[in-house]
Formats: C-alpha cells, structure tokens, sequence
C-alpha cells in the first residue's frame, strides 16, 4: 500500500516520533517503535481545514478552552443580567460552548467552515442551531452575544487582512443589541520560537490519535504556518492525513484600538475560567454600550 493511502501497518502504539522535515515539498517522517526504526519519505496532499480526522482530535483533545470560555462568557453575561437571548458562536468546532449555553436557557447559532467540526457539533448541542461558513462573511443575526474562541479571528482561511478584521468588528457590533458583548482571542506575533519548531501532541495522553505540528513565524508579514501531520487509529491501522494552517498575528493594541473605532467598550482577558492565558496570546470582551 502506497505510504501515503488511507492506512499504514504500524504496531498497536506509535511510541515516539522524532522527526518531521520538508524536502522538496514533501515531507520525511521517522517512526519509532520499540528499537526499530522507520523512516518513510513521501508527498501526501493536504486536506480541507479540519477534515474528520483533526476534527476528531481536536474533539478528543483541544476542548477545555472552549469549556473555560463558558463560564467566563456566563459570568460576563450575569455581570450585565441577560438571562437568554440569542448567542452566534463563531468558529464553533465540536460544539462545546454552544452546549454549555443551551443548558443555560441561551439560544445558539453556531458557525463553522468544517462540515467534520459542525457534524460532531449537532451530536453533542441538539438544541442549538448550526451552519457551515466563513466567520467573516456569515451574515449575523441580533444577538446578546458573540464569540469566537481559539483564535478564530486570526486564520487565513479567508483572503484579507487588518482591513477584513475592521470590517468584522463593524459587523459584530451591527449584530449585538445594546449591551451585549463580544467575546474572543487572538494569538500575537512574536509567540513561536525560532527557528522553527517541531513537536509531537497526543504521544502521552492519547491512545488512538498523535499530532506532530511544525511552526513557523514569518515576522515581517506577521503570518504564523502550522504545518500538521494527522495520526488516527483506526482498527489496527492508523490512518495518516496533513493540513497547513495560516494565521495572520495581530498585536494586540492593534485589535484593542479596531474594536474601539467599531464603537465598542473594550477589556482585556486575563484568560478563560480559571485558566490563564498562555504567552503570545491575548483575550478580549468588546462590550456594545
């Protein structure tokens, strides 16, 4: 079977990997098991954004932001006495604050680019609504919130830069009633070490799924490349997949003074819930007087 097909012959547990390296566009992988090495070097195509098997993982793994970011959306909203009312979840993924909000009594329209994330989202929040779209071109709907967490605002999935995230600040305070408030991240420039970094997430914590993620900063365009390679488990084969990520960095003066223009009252987040945030990025609450 070509290396690069839907599965690969591996043992029960990936052990360790201990590198990932672009040669000629493609990339060389080195798996570990037990003393045995190795080493495959093919051109695997890169999917849609969150395909299933990301989508998966990051279900699997990369959710206590969003749970964190209830409670402090709650709390924000208590703060200002709104008991229900509509909320749009922007950049939605698997579902998890639009889960929360519904069992709060909070109506919820949750907005995502992967049909995998918004599958997995209708299966764990039935009583929210979902739609699959860009953050930036969905039209929005009067709301008593809107959020957009996991540094949603800063990826490249729709061309544009400063000028597209104006208009999306415009937008949003368009959409929220008096009162309401907008609620996201951002991850800054200066956040990723260089050289460029490579790292492995999943080989501790999980059983059927590991992510091996290289990074790279372009400083003078402000642009942040994650490059992905995708393990998952299925039966006794993993099935392997990659996907690039782009994110434009945004200082975060920058966007303070972008929501200010826009009309909004501005705070910053020290974090979500009781978890801090990590250095290179930043939290906001936009509030609409």
């Amino acid at each position: 079977m070509h290396p690069c097909g839907t599965s690969r012959q591996v043992s029960n547990k990936l052990f360790y990997w201990s590198k990932l390296q672009a040669v000629n566009g493609t990339f060389a992988r080195h798996v570990c098991e037990g003393s045995r090495a190795i080493q495959t070097l093919c051109a695997c195509p890169i999917t849609m954004p969150y395909n299933k098997d990301l989508a998966y993982i990051h279900d699997a793994g990369f959710t206590e932001s969003a749970r964190q970011a209830a409670d402090t959306v709650l709390k924000l909203l208590r703060e200002k006495k709104i008991k229900s009312g509509l909320v749009v979840d922007l950049g939605c993924g698997s579902g998890v604050l639009a889960d929360r909000l519904t069992r709060e009594g909070f109506d919820v329209l949750g907005v995502d680019i992967s049909e995998a994330m918004l599958k997995l989202a209708r299966k764990r929040a039935p009583k929210a609504k979902f739609k699959r779209g860009s953050l930036f071109r969905t039209r929005l709907s009067k709301s008593v919130a809107v959020t957009a967490i996991g540094e949603c605002v800063n990826y490249l999935f729709d061309p544009g830069g400063t000028a597209l995230l104006a208009n999306f600040f415009r937008r949003v305070y368009r959409a929220l009633l008096p009162g309401g408030v907008f609620v996201f991240d951002i991850v800054e420039p200066g956040s990723t070490p260089k050289p460029s970094i490579l790292h492995c997430e999943g080989k501790d914590k999980a059983k059927d799924w590991a992510v091996l993620v290289s990074k790279e900063e372009d400083a003078r365009r402000r642009v942040l490349t994650r490059r992905m390679t995708i393990f998952r488990k299925v039966g006794r084969l993993y099935r392997r997949s990659q996907e690039m990520h782009r994110q434009r960095l945004y200082p975060p003066a920058q966007v303070a003074r972008k929501l200010k223009t826009a009309g909004f009252n501005v705070s910053r987040l020290p974090g979500y819930g009781k978890e801090p945030f990590a250095p290179g990025r930043s939290g906001f609450a936009a509030w609409k007087p």
